[in-house]
């Protein structure tokens, strides 16, 4: 009975201690979700699946410069190794907003 409690322990720590990849759709000029909760070392992947439009993701706290746009079928991704919440929008849609929350694993 104790190994079996060991082993599920040991287990949970370890699905845990993974890095994941969370994904955020741009449609219809939206972020999909427009607020994510992710744990620290977790990658968020902005897939942009418009017919027609670009977008980029602009984390104006952590860079001055907006970043490249990217286009209907490509994908922009950032991973988040600090605790605390992002707030973001797309440059050239500034109506479009979205916040990453980012919680110790």
């Amino acid at each position: 009975m104790k190994a079996f409690f060991t082993l599920v322990l040991f287990t949970s720590v370890s699905i845990n201690s993974y890095a994941k990849d969370v994904i955020v759709e741009i449609y219809k000029k939206k972020f999909i979700p427009s607020e994510i909760t992710i744990n620290a070392g977790d990658t968020v992947i902005w897939k942009n699946i418009e017919k027609r439009q670009y977008h980029s993701v602009w984390f104006k706290a952590l860079v001055n410069e907006e970043p490249d746009y990217f286009f209907p079928g490509e994908n922009y991704q950032y991973t988040f190794e600090k605790t605390g919440k992002f707030d973001y929008i797309c440059g050239p849609h500034p109506k479009m907003t979205g916040v990453v929350n980012v919680i110790k694993p």
